[in-house]
Formats: structure tokens, sequence, C-alpha cells
């Protein structure tokens, strides 16, 4: 058996299937894992997942380190023999170089092979999750059997309860046990404002996982140049809201400090269902934009929406700070929300 050890990493969170897809293409076989459910102080939540090759390259975390290297070896002999296993991980009673979290959690691993023939499975899902689409994965844990559900779709009820809930699970129906893995759209935060804190709050919300669109009408801001992996436009905040398509897994920020953009980002913004707004400036400034927006229409229900000054109170200073705080922030809410 081959043992596999994390030499390579990038640094950048990855989309799991996306690399599934290219690995695939590439290699022909890859095995991947997920966490099926987690206890007590799991450094990973349940969904986590982590994708393995034949050329020794991984990438993701099922557990940020403790557990990887046998994890990693049994996805080395799936790889082999198809068969699905499920894994679980408690607190090592021996040294600490075995297999074990410290933390005092406790994880269940499901770990499965995907060849040559499932890319059009993983590439369905990649599609869904591009167009913001939420669609289940469901595996039998038996055999590694696969179905694909669209979220509308009738589907077992024991299978729609877990669906329902956004959160994976493993549950029982006539067929077997099975693994549901709802596959939501990604998190996104979307920028109005290629500025200088925009450059730096971007990055670290990408670091963070967020998927980052950057729109500003000033083209000599908004380049893929300045903003490198987030997407950029250079258009006006509500044209490019329209093409986005903001939902309820969408955070917007205005960072521009021009009230002329900063306000059409957040009328539109206030017309979405968003799970966070948020704008840059101070009381007064907010203020002021306050009494711009109350006479355009909106209500002060609705007004109470955006997060004003923009960011936790830490008495941040500079642009890292400041997005430090902006993202804390995001992350509270969107934790908060689930």
């Amino acid at each position: 058996m081959n043992v596999i050890t994390p030499e390579r990493r990038t640094r950048n969170p990855v989309d799991t299937w996306e690399v599934a897809r290219n690995w695939l293409d590439a290699h022909g076989r890859v095995a991947i894992a997920t966490v099926v459910s987690t206890w007590g102080s799991a450094p990973v939540p349940a969904g986590g997942q982590l994708v393995v090759t034949v050329d020794d390259r991984f990438e993701g975390s099922v557990s940020g380190g403790c557990v990887e290297v046998d994890v990693l070896v049994e996805a080395a002999d799936t790889m082999s023999s198809g068969v699905p296993k499920l894994l679980e991980f408690g607190v090592s009673e021996e040294t600490a170089w075995r297999a074990g979290l410290p933390c005092g959690g406790k994880i269940k691993v499901l770990v499965e092979r995907l060849t040559r023939g499932d890319i059009g499975f993983v590439g369905a899902i990649i599609e869904a999750r591009r167009a913001r689409q939420t669609v289940i994965v469901v595996t039998r844990i038996a055999d590694g059997e696969r179905r694909l559900y669209a979220a509308d779709e009738a589907m077992p009820p024991e299978v729609a309860s877990i669906a329902a809930s956004g959160s994976v699970g493993v549950t029982e129906t006539p067929d077997g046990e099975v693994f549901v893995q709802p596959q939501v759209p990604p998190l996104r935060i979307i920028v109005a404002g290629a500025t200088h804190i925009g450059q730096v709050f971007a990055e670290l919300a990408r670091q963070v996982g967020y998927a980052v669109s950057v729109v500003d009408p000033r083209s000599a801001f908004a380049t893929e140049e300045r903003f490198g992996a987030a997407n950029t436009m250079a258009a006006w905040p509500e044209a490019s809201f329209d093409k986005l398509g903001i939902d309820s897994r969408s955070a917007v920020v205005a960072l521009t400090h021009a009230s002329h953009i900063d306000d059409e980002a957040l009328s539109a913004a206030l017309r979405s269902p968003c799970l966070y707004i948020g704008a840059l400036g101070s009381r007064g400034t907010h203020a002021k934009r306050l009494e711009r927006l109350s006479a355009a229409g909106f209500t002060p229900e609705e007004l109470q929406r955006i997060n004003a000054p923009i960011g936790l109170a830490i008495g941040a200073k500079g642009p890292a700070e400041i997005a430090v705080s902006i993202l804390a922030e995001i992350i509270k809410v969107t934790r908060s929300a689930r």
C-alpha cells in the first residue's frame, strides 16, 4: 500500500469538486474523503472534504492535520479497491504520532473513489454551484452508488429531511444507509469599491473561502491586476448586481467612500434577500447616508439592515485591520444565521 504524505498544499481554499474533475481528466482516478459527522471540538465541520489523486497530491482537509495521514493512506487503498470506507477517529490513546484528535473531538469520514466515468456527475455538481443552485448528493455507503437530486426534485423523505437542513448527514433508507450531502451555493461577498481596503479585504475573504466579486464603475480601479483571482466588474453597482443575482448566501459591502456609488450599491442590496449589508464611513457619514436613502423611499426597518460603521469594533487602524474587522463581522453574522 502506498503511503501518501501531506507535503504539498496550496495556500488558498479550493473547490474540492473542481480539483476532483481536473485530476480525473489527468489521472482517471481520485479518492474523495468527506467529514460525515462530528462530536465535540472537531477542527473541521461536517461537510469538510479532501481529495487525493494517484500521484501523491491532495487538496483540502478533514481534520486540520490531526488524522490526515491516516485518511490519505485509506484513500490510496480505496482508489485501488473501489470499496468505500466509513472511518471514525477520536482522541488518540497512544502517542501523538498515531491518528487522533488531541482537541477531544470525534469525527466520521467517508472515503470513496471517483473514476473517469464519474466526470459527468462531478461536472453537474460544479455547474449547479456556478449557477448558484442547490443540488443534493446521495451516496449509498455500502457500495458507493450515487445519485444527484435537484433541490425541488422528489426524493425519499429521509433524504429530504436532511437536505432541508442544509447540513450533511447519514440516514437509513429502504435502499440502505446513505450519506446525504447538500451542495449549496458557496457563500459570496460582493464588494462595491475597488479601493485599497477593498484589495486587502477581497484577498482575505477569498483566503477564508468566500467567493468574491468586486464592482466599481472606475475602470482603472476594478482590474484583474489589482484584485487577482477575485471576479472584477468595471460597472455600476445596480447593473452588476442584477447580473450577479444577489441571493440569501450573498453579503454586500460598500467601500468606495463615494456616496453616489455606495448609495446605488446599498439600494440594490436593500432590495435583495442578501444576508449582510455593510458600509464604510463614520457615524456622521452614515447619518447623512440614511437621510438620502430614506428620501429614496426606504423605511427605517429596511435601513436597519445596514451595518455601519462597518466591521466589529476592535479599534481597527489601516486597511488590513479594517479588512479583518469587516470579515469578522460577516463571519459572525453568517454563523448566527445557520
